[in-house]
């Protein structure tokens, strides 16, 4: 058994748990791993389990001794992960597991994405179903593909459920629960292109250094969007001097903020169209904020290519990188700085026939998202491409009467050494909360979690003294 990475913080097994679970491959659609461990883990202990299709787990733990009366309590959180490395990493996120690092109170993974989201709810529930905790009936649920469509919550047969209170684990801000947040669309944009004999040389255009983010998240913070960025440069140096097109590729997932992106270009005159990027990439570097001073250009020396995009297809892929609405679009008049509404462009690639666009969508009101929507549909319609929305999930309206929400303000308000007074806010990230609000009749919902640090980047960190706070935060409210 290899060594654990993770000690000196308590309950000492629920970071084991996180070990464990961090050495199973678990990428959204990746989830028949860890629901395995899950069912094993339930049938060792003689609790009742049930797995479904989706690969979803429901775990019921009965009260302890005295706590008979009380009412269930549904705890939930999801086991897929983000999966997002750096361009040097050479980590199978099939295959291998998570290197987990830990630097003085922060825990982090080398090159990847740490799985903190959600890790630390599996992490979390696997200890109070097996911990000796005086507990009311408790209910766990664990879904699948929360980070690509929300699929597994959609399926989930909801009439497991007992409890009318739900606990959900996938918040990243200690002492701040959420209590509403936007729903979303996800939109691919596919536009198909006919190759000819290549006149030109071709350069090779490399975006990186990008911080990244989540889309949800951090779209408010205007952090440079690489494949947006690689749109610019692409069509002012089309303006100057038109061009061919070879290939373009770039970031991972449509919820994470891409971070590099690469473009291969046929040119007439390779110098000369280098020395003009690499103008664009001082001037762009000047709008960037703090967080993305490592963005740079980098472009490779001329070299033969047989084939190449049309100057007209080039153009329209141009077009498809640049002039989809992107980042904020509107913000709440209720709650000052919240994002209301956004578009991501979060990935691009090339299958030799056709170059993809994925974008998330989200909006807190419904009606602003269909009109996101339209636009997506007649902009790609305009351009010659094809627009598909799918895996729309429901935004989750605030509660003014949450009687979980009066009991975390009393729990963390009392908690000892507290990091900040605690506030309840709405998010524009995405949440399952609103899928299972709806239903489940009369469900009293909240959402928390602890400091998680750039999320779905490689960067993602937890701090781990922390999580010790919200493991106890979590037990006072179940007290």
């Amino acid at each position: 058994m290899a060594e654990r990475v993770i000690k000196g913080y308590e309950p000492d097994s629920m970071f084991g748990f996180f070990e464990d679970i961090s050495a199973i491959p678990r990428g959204s659609g990746n989830e028949g791993g860890i629901a395995d461990y899950l069912v094993k883990f339930a049938a060792e202990r003689g609790l009742f389990c049930v797995r479904d299709a989706a690969n979803n787990v429901f775990i019921r733990r009965p009260a302890s001794p005295g706590r008979d009366g009380d009412p269930a309590v549904l705890l939930q959180g999801h086991t897929d992960m983000v999966c997002v490395k750096t361009p040097t990493s050479s980590h199978d996120f099939e295959k291998d597991p998570i290197e987990l690092i830990v630097e003085g109170d922060m825990l982090r993974a080398k090159e990847t994405t740490l799985g903190a989201d959600n890790g630390v709810a599996v992490a979390i529930m696997l200890e109070l179903l097996s911990g000796d905790y005086s507990l009311p009936p408790l209910e766990c649920l664990f879904t699948t593909d929360e980070e690509t469509g929300m699929s597994g919550a959609f399926s989930f047969d909801s009439s497991l459920v007992t409890a009318r209170k739900l606990i959900n684990l996938d918040s990243a801000t200690e002492g701040i629960a959420t209590a509403g947040c936007a729903g979303g669309i996800r939109y691919k944009v596919t536009l198909p292109y006919e190759r000819v004999p290549a006149a030109e040389k071709s350069i090779t255009v490399e975006i990186s250094g990008l911080a990244g983010g989540h889309s949800g998240g951090d779209i408010h913070k205007y952090r440079g969007n690489a494949i947006n960025i690689m749109g610019r440069m692409l069509a002012a140096l089309y303006e100057k001097e038109p061009f061919c097109l070879v290939t373009v590729s770039g970031g991972a997932k449509d919820n994470a903020i891409p971070a590099d992106c690469v473009a291969a270009i046929a040119v007439a005159d390779p110098a000369a169209a280098t020395a003009f990027l690499l103008e664009q990439e001082k001037i762009i570097k000047s709008e960037l904020p703090p967080e993305d001073e490592g963005f740079k250009v980098r472009i490779s020396k001329p070299k033969a290519v047989e084939k190449t995009l049309t100057f007209a297809d080039t153009s329209r892929v141009i077009s498809m990188l640049t002039l989809f609405p992107r980042g904020p679009q509107a913000f709440s008049r209720d709650m000052p700085g919240l994002v209301e509404t956004s578009a991501n462009l979060g990935a691009v690639s090339d299958n030799g026939e056709e170059i993809t666009a994925q974008f998330l969508l989200r909006s807190s009101i419904e009606s602003r998202l269909d009109e996101l929507s339209l636009y997506f549909a007649r902009l790609a319609r305009f351009i010659g491409a094809k627009a598909e929305g799918h895996s729309r999930y429901p935004g989750w309206r605030y509660n003014p009467n949450s009687e979980l929400r009066k009991k975390f303000l009393e729990a963390y308000g009392s908690l000892e050494g507290r990091k900040r007074e605690p506030t309840v806010e709405c998010t524009h990230a995405g949440l399952e909360c609103g899928i299972f609000v709806g239903k489940i009749p009369g469900l009293d919902a909240i959402s928390i979690g602890p400091d998680i640090y750039e999320l779905h980047t490689p960067a993602e960190r937890v701090d781990l003294r922390s999580w010790e706070r919200f493991f106890k935060l979590v037990l006072k409210m179940l007290s």
